[in-house]
């Protein structure tokens, strides 16, 4: 189970649960694998809603690897994720929000 608190997010893939982190490695490896801009470049597209299936392929691969589990990003794009596609992003972008929100003073 992931502990949110922590910046972790769960997700199933071909029905296991996985969770993912992006830990700073996980970040490093992510933005040598983005096409175009830095990590500073994602997170606005990913609030504007203009993000590519490459972008969410790469959070989620890097989620994996933060989260200490051994699946390729080959395997991951072959899987089949709970939630389908829309489910995928919605991850991608809880990770995005995990690691990059300031917490809240309520919270």
């Amino acid at each position: 189970m992931a502990n949110p608190y922590s910046g972790e997010v769960e997700i199933t893939i071909d029905g296991k649960p996985y969770a993912l982190k992006l830990t700073l490695g996980a970040l490093a490896g992510l933005e040598q694998s983005l096409a175009e801009g830095s990590l500073v470049d994602l997170v606005p597209r990913f609030e504007a809603g203009r993000f590519s299936a490459r972008d969410i392929l790469a959070l989620l691969a890097a989620g994996l690897e933060g989260g200490g589990n051994s699946l390729s990003t080959e395997e991951l794009a072959q899987a089949d994720i709970a939630a389908g596609p829309l489910g995928a992003a919605r991850v991608a972008a809880q990770l995005l929000a995990r690691r990059f929100s300031l917490p809240r003073p309520d919270a």
